[in-house]
């Protein structure tokens, strides 16, 4: 492999950076180390149209929190900057030029509603809309005007964009890394536009100058990139740089979860109303009192969720609107992982938290909900490639050594937050107890309380098992901070008698009389306590435990009990037993 290995990571920042491209950096970056290689992150603003507020810091963020730091940025620069597009207009203008020297791009003047007349007579016709060396001499453009025309045009200083001259009959052929040998005939590319009127470049140019520019070795990136490449190919031969080209590689794409790994007893109503809701606002042609009987067929149709895909393909006579929200749904619970579909569905799809200032829109992320930079990476990892083993927890130092784009696959990796969840917990679980409690300490004193490190430790030897995200700690083990707030009903309906209250009364004398107050002593004292009574164990423990942490989850509970002390513990079974009596 070349030693000069030079990678790009090239996000727009028209909003908060999508967990497709938190993976596509990875990759990136996994490429360049392994190769002692070069990672750059460059920003492609040319949609001045679209950037939005505090993107680009959330992109930069981003990166920082999973330790995937750039070699060359805006902010570290290089030898190879600007780093940012709309501080290269002036290359972009030039290269556009030398194509239109070269007779390779021509002027455009088109205006929308030209544009429009033309997509809509070729739609008429059942061709192709497309605008290239089968329409442009019907159009208003340099290759149909006359050269007086056009400098007069240019004079005048009409709205004009330039675009690429792609010839008939030109094969464009080249090696995807992942892929394998791609083909295409120049006849399926179209005239792109290059040049906005604006005078910004558009994608296409900017990245294909940018990259040559920058010694840009290979181009890893989404699959939604692939049907753009013969024209990137094309822009690399006309330029005469087909020869330092660099080597593609394009990602999978990462699709939804299975409807059935996120679709609970909790969830199938909510989110039966909130597709409702969405399909409505989407399809306005469709009558409003169709409303109830589209809700009660989500619904249905969510109960059996392992065959929702084959429920939405049957074609039994439907009404035009159940066609048209049969076909809502299958875009919106199948397909591409989508921006939108974490609040939608119900878990996070961005790394960070992200807040729409102009929206004041705002969605969860990966890191507020309790992820550690180190789980979500080695778990976006293995979303498209596997090592080839059994491993499935990798260091960032291990991924560099492991990682090759020959083990990327070719099909689309299904996105599961549960199996995120569990990598999330693996690193929990690797944490030493010190660790853990420096990372929620802020959780007990933004519940108003103060915490010795020594017990903020113990605490977490005993929760470190039980949670999966660092989120969960405050709600799964508040109660050994302050008093319980509810009891688990069905339990106590269950086990607890108002007549046997005098048993319970003995067991906490039981407790009282624990010398030295350890879990091994207290646990000891109980057992001999119903073994004596000739008591079930499953009648006594149930209402020990409920009755000192509102729940029967949780760590040992006698555990539990040496961690809150004699005092608390007395005070815990006294209120319990009062509230108890009122279930």
């Amino acid at each position: 492999m070349n030693p000069k290995v030079r990678v790009r990571f090239a996000p727009s920042p028209t909003g908060p950076l999508h967990i497709g491209g938190v993976r596509t950096a990875l990759y990136n970056y996994l490429f360049a180390k392994r190769h002692n290689g070069t990672f750059i992150l460059r920003i492609e603003d040319t949609d001045q149209v679209r950037l939005t507020e505090g993107a680009e810091s959330y992109i930069e963020k981003t990166l920082e929190w999973c330790q995937m730091l750039p070699t060359e940025s805006t902010k570290l620069g290089g030898d190879f900057g600007p780093y940012k597009q709309s501080e290269r207009r002036h290359l972009y203008t030039k290269y556009a030029n030398q194509l239109l020297e070269a007779g390779k791009a021509y002027y455009a003047f088109d205006t929308p509603e030209e544009l429009d007349s033309m997509r809509a007579e070729a739609m008429e016709k059942g061709e192709i809309t497309k605008y290239g060396f089968q329409i442009r001499d019907k159009m208003k453009n340099s290759l149909s005007l006359s050269d007086e025309e056009v400098q007069a045009r240019l004079k005048a200083g009409d709205p004009y964009v330039l675009r690429l001259k792609v010839n008939p009959d030109e094969t464009i052929i080249f090696e995807d890394m992942i892929r394998g040998l791609v083909r295409f005939s120049s006849e399926e590319v179209d005239d792109k536009v290059l040049m906005k009127s604006d005078g910004m470049p558009t994608y296409h140019l900017a990245n294909i100058v940018d990259d040559h520019l920058m010694e840009i070795t290979h181009v890893i990136r989404g699959e939604e990139w692939l049907p753009s490449t013969p024209l990137h190919v094309l822009l690399y031969r006309y330029f005469g740089w087909e020869d330092t080209m660099p080597k593609f590689a394009h990602l999978p794409l990462i699709l939804k979860p299975s409807p059935e790994s996120y679709i609970t007893k909790a969830s199938l109503v909510p989110l039966a109303e909130r597709l409702t809701d969405e399909f409505f606002k989407k399809n306005p042609e469709v009558r409003a009192d169709y409303q109830p009987i589209a809700l009660a067929f989500l619904k249905q149709v969510f109960q059996d969720k392992k065959n929702i895909g084959a429920k939405l393909k049957e074609r039994k006579k439907d009404k035009p609107e159940k066609k048209i929200l049969k076909e809502f749904l299958k875009d919106n619970l199948f397909g591409k992982l989508s921006k939108r579909d974490g609040d939608r569905l119900g878990f996070p799809v961005f790394p960070l938290d992200w807040l729409n200032v102009k929206t004041a829109e705002t969605a969860d992320g990966f890191r507020e909900r309790g992820f550690l930079p180190e789980a979500l990476t080695n778990f976006l990892a293995f979303l498209g490639w596997n090592p080839g083993t059994e491993q499935e927890i990798f260091t960032m130092d291990q991924l560099v050594e492991a990682f090759s784009l020959e083990r990327v696959n070719k099909s689309g990796a299904r996105f599961d937050f549960a199996k995120a969840a569990w990598f999330n917990q693996q690193y929990i679980l690797k944490l030493s107890d010190e660790a853990l409690a420096d990372r929620i300490k802020s959780q007990v004193t933004d519940n108003g309380h103060d915490v010795t490190n020594e017990t903020l430790v113990k605490v977490c030897s005993l929760l470190k098992e039980r949670i999966t995200a660092l989120s969960e700690f405050w709600e799964q083990g508040y109660y050994f901070f302050e008093p319980v707030k509810a009891y688990d009903e069905k339990t106590i309906r269950k086990k607890w008698k108002p007549e046997n209250r005098a048993t319970f009364d003995q067991l906490v004398e039981t407790v009282k009389n624990v010398e030295a107050f350890s879990a091994e002593e207290i646990e000891t004292k109980v057992k001999a306590f119903i073994h004596d009574n000739e008591l079930k164990f499953g009648n006594i423990l149930p209402i020990f435990r409920v009755a000192l942490t509102g729940t029967m989850k949780g760590p040992s509970i006698f555990e539990v009990a040496e961690l809150l002390g004699k005092d608390a513990v007395i005070e815990r079974f006294e209120t319990a037993y009062t509230a108890f009596d009122q279930f």
